[in-house]
């Protein structure tokens, strides 16, 4: 890069950070730090789930499914739209009231709630490690980015110098900041996919009689997916909506439900066919660009990492200027991810854990200042784990499963069973997360006659073990206390 490129980047980092600061001293309390004041409008909100969600992680991960299959892989973000507008038909309406009446700040008070301390202890465990996991993913996303156009930048030392920057200006502006960067962010983001990066990236590579001489027929289709690939992101992807702690953090921070449903609207609109779109296409035109050897030292693209492709792009046709503006555009939706699964995972330890074991209440002061470190120290650890992992669509894809499969169930038995019992929600997390993580862990492993199904995510099994224990276990107590009141009445 040029050193222009440079000082566009740092220019844009700075401001990051600027927001971060400014927002220290606006935090009182940690009702300021977690939910913002509980007074934030649809817009800001709408465009800061969208950026959450689609983020670095999506990205990155969206262009590398364009690489590998073409426009096929928008269907992935399809998910993501059903599963806000169902979230905002069914879930904001119980979950919007309850927040701004009891103060929660966290998605396992509502476990507490519904079920018992013990549950809402386990589920913050759950939400602290996926979301842990998902951080990681999007530093890990940021590095890459990087790595590929920062001449002489190795991906470890961009782990952290990335890693740094996201983790600090969270751990000192909080929610409010994190919400505000993340709407500059998204801006930034859709204005340089827009104006520099498809248009650009479309012209480098000859436009469309280039793409279709370069490419298979099937990556210019809607049906080069099969179908057990729209389930296993559909059971990934849609319940996350319903057990996503950053999106409750939102719900609880908007002014009421219209709005908080409102931004959900927004969301998944933008989510498919906005982003979908513009990810995939980009992870196209660098597989062209790779297939055309338009990429210096690599000669084979059928073998390279789909997810370097897009990132390789931008730094082999970007101009002076335009490459700092680009990049500036994906470190924003990098940091957008970050800052806000950073908040998740904190406020699920402060609220969820440490709480639960503190034998005295903390001033707000102490709880704001406990809530930073927390904050800082968790963020020091994604860096650590994502320095052990390389792909980022897994890394993102499998703290998903974990959650989901882990707190799916429980949650709508919460809002929609009156049957549903504190143990069954229990031993469903417990047994839900493990099946994930034991099959996941164990994919390779395994005898071949003893195996699963390739095409199915473990995640399908997961929920089942959790739904199948949750109804059991339910009814079964249910049914006790029919009896027992049954008795009672003889």
């Amino acid at each position: 890069m040029h050193l222009i490129d440079y000082a566009i980047f740092v220019v844009y980092m700075l401001v990051m950070l600027g927001v971060g600061v400014y927002f220290f001293n606006k935090n009182k309390t940690a009702e300021d730090f977690y939910v913002s004041g509980r007074n934030m409008n649809s817009w800001h909100i709408g465009l800061s789930v969208v950026a959450t969600d689609v983020g670095g992680g999506f990205s990155i991960g969206l262009g590398g499914l364009g690489f590998t299959m073409g426009i096929s892989g928008s269907w992935m973000l399809f998910t993501g739209l059903l599963g806000a507008w169902l979230s905002a038909v069914f879930l904001i309406p119980k979950v919007s009231a309850l927040g701004h009446k009891y103060k929660f700040f966290t998605f396992p008070q509502i476990f507490d709630h519904f079920y018992n301390a013990k549950v809402a202890l386990l589920a913050g465990i759950i939400s602290a490690i996926g979301y842990l996991g998902f951080t990681s993913s999007q530093v890990l996303a940021g590095a890459k980015l990087a790595s590929a156009t920062i001449e002489g930048l190795n991906l470890q030392t961009a782990l952290i110098v990335m890693g740094l920057i996201a983790v600090i200006y969270t751990a000192i502006g909080g929610l409010k900041a994190v919400i505000y960067t993340d709407t500059i962010q998204w801006l930034v983001l859709i204005g340089g996919l827009v104006f520099i990066g498809i248009p650009v990236a479309y012209n480098a590579v000859g436009g469309y009689e280039a793409i279709k001489t370069t490419l298979a027929p099937e990556y210019l289709s809607l049906t080069n997916v099969k179908w057990y690939q729209i389930l296993n992101w559909s059971i990934t992807i849609i319940p996350i909506w319903f057990v996503g702690m950053t999106l409750y953090q939102r719900i609880y921070a908007s002014k009421g439900e219209k709005e908080a449903k409102k931004a959900w609207l927004i969301a998944g609109v933008f989510e498919w066919p906005i982003m979908a779109f513009m990810g995939v296409i980009l992870g196209m035109l660098a597989k062209v660009a790779a297939n055309k050897g338009m990429f210096d030292g690599i000669t084979d693209a059928a073998n390279m990492d789909s997810e370097m492709g897009l990132p390789i792009l931008l730094a082999t046709i970007l101009p002076v200027g335009l490459m700092g503006l680009m990049l500036s555009s994906y470190f924003s939706a990098i940091l957008s991810t970050a800052d806000s699964c950073l908040m998740a995972a904190s406020g699920n330890i402060v609220t969820d854990i440490i709480a639960k074991f503190s034998k005295k209440e903390l001033s707000h002061k102490k709880e704001l200042r406990l809530s930073q470190l927390v904050t800082l120290i968790v963020g020091l650890l994604a860096i650590l784990i994502a320095s052990q992992m390389q792909n980022v669509l897994e890394l993102m894809l499998y703290s998903y499963a974990f959650m989901v499969s882990g707190l799916f169930v429980p949650v709508i038995g919460a809002l929609f069973w009156k049957k549903s019992h504190p143990t069954a929600a229990f031993w469903s997390m417990l047994f839900g997360g493990a099946t994930t993580i034991l099959l996941i862990v164990t994919e390779n492993k395994l005898p071949l006659d003893l195996k699963l199904p390739e095409h199915l995510d473990a995640n399908l099994y997961g929920i089942s073990i959790s739904l199948i224990l949750f109804v059991t276990i339910s009814l079964y107590h249910h049914n006790k206390k029919e009896r027992q009141n049954g008795i009672q009445t003889n």
